[in-house]
């Protein structure tokens, strides 16, 4: 009986998830429907890129390289803050602008660390913003976007087209994260399933919704409305900068976040350990640092994800039968993330494994939260005490 209760909570939750959590294992929202047909980017737009870069030397030249070859119609310049680096970054990027023969349109900007409370990303963004902030004449748009990452040529203009034809006050890009590692083919895929499922992209652009949310690698804001909400220090200690500004910007009118195929991580992550570090530095910021909401979380994950592969597999009728319903359509919910990164869709009966071991995840960066090196990134231990 107690076997049953079980499978049928199970149970319930996955037909909560689908039907009700804003159909976020559809993968609906893409930046190729985001622009209305017939948009296009008004005559003179202005829009400057801030890039924050910590020790990027080995991928910086393609990502700069990529943001200078938008196919923009308007006027388009990029700042690079180097956040302290030590491999060169800096030198690198004005390399890379100079062979393109568009010196005059990148900046760099030497950053000196996060000050107290401040995160090292929000601080060199912040950086990034005060200079622009400065020029004489304002961009229309403010293109915040990761070092690590290459644009196809057409982004740009897709994006700011979308982002004025909509009016929103922030446009965000799901960055297409690399697949190529036996790693990454089993957890990537995962990772884009586990984020839309907290923050469903759907609800996310509906401004009847409380659901805010953004995904860092590109984040297209209108700099007015980003000083209006109190600018970044608003949020300068947080450890999920994107989300945090998405829920700051959703106050000030419409977001918009999707996935995309034209944006796309230049950071492997070869093995399972490189997949833990990602997930680690800031899983327990997403629990609010509490001890509660851990175990909540915890046994969450075991009923939804572990509990219907155990009963289908050793459970007694008709406890057994409810369970393998669940696991089924566990996997048929994960197909469309599988497909999207050109992955098996059998690997889908496998989810509960890969969420058993982000559970670990959770549960390893709560313990180096508590030994106080939470929210590691290139030597910075970032999380609150």
């Amino acid at each position: 009986m107690v076997s049953l209760l079980i499978a049928l909570a199970a149970l319930a939750a996955w037909l909560y998830l689908l039907i009700f959590n804003s159909g976020f294992w559809r993968l609906t929202e893409h930046d190729r429907r985001f622009a209305p047909p017939g948009a296009s980017v008004p005559q003179g737009t202005h829009v400057i890129a801030i890039v924050p870069a910590r020790d990027e030397a080995e991928v910086i030249a393609t990502s700069v390289a990529s943001l200078l070859s938008q196919d923009f119609p308007g006027r388009f310049e990029v700042v690079l803050v180097d956040d302290e680096s030590a491999d060169g970054t800096g030198e690198v990027a004005r390399a890379t602008a100079a062979e393109l023969g568009a010196a005059e349109r990148l900046t760099v900007l030497r950053s000196d660390g996060p000050a107290d409370g401040w995160t090292g990303k929000i601080a060199a963004m912040h950086r990034g913003f005060n200079h622009v902030l400065g020029l004489e004449k304002q961009p229309d748009f403010v293109l915040f976007c990761d070092a690590d990452i290459a644009f196809a040529p057409s982004v740009l203009a897709r994006l700011v087209a979308g982002a004025t034809a909509r009016g929103t006050v922030l446009s965000s890009l799901m960055v297409k994260l690399r697949c190529e590692s036996r790693a990454e083919k089993w957890f990537i895929p995962a990772f884009i399933f586990f984020f839309q499922k907290l923050y469903p992209f759907r609800a996310v652009n509906n401004p009847e919704s409380d659901v805010a949310g953004a995904a860092g690698g590109v984040m297209l804001v209108r700099p007015e409305s980003l000083a209006e909400a109190g600018g970044l220090p608003a949020i300068r200690g947080a450890l999920i900068d994107d989300c945090a500004l998405g829920a700051l910007m959703k106050k000030q009118g419409p977001i918009w976040l999707g996935l995309t195929d034209d944006v796309f991580s230049l950071r492997p992550y070869p093995r399972l350990v490189d997949i833990e570090r990602m997930v680690t530095r800031s899983a327990y910021a997403q629990l609010d640092y509490s001890p509660a909401k851990l175990a909540w979380a915890v046994t969450g994950m075991v009923v939804v994800y572990l509990v219907p592969p155990f009963l289908a597999v050793i459970g007694e009728s008709p406890a057994r039968e409810t369970a393998l319903v669940t696991w089924l359509i566990m996997a048929q919910a994960y197909m469309p993330s599988l497909r999207f990164y050109g992955i098996s869709p059998l690997r889908a009966l496998a989810l509960p494994g890969v969420a058993a071991c982000y559970t670990w995840f959770t549960a390893v960066s709560a313990w180096r939260h508590m030994r106080g090196r939470g929210g590691e990134w290139k030597g910075r231990y970032q999380a609150p005490a």
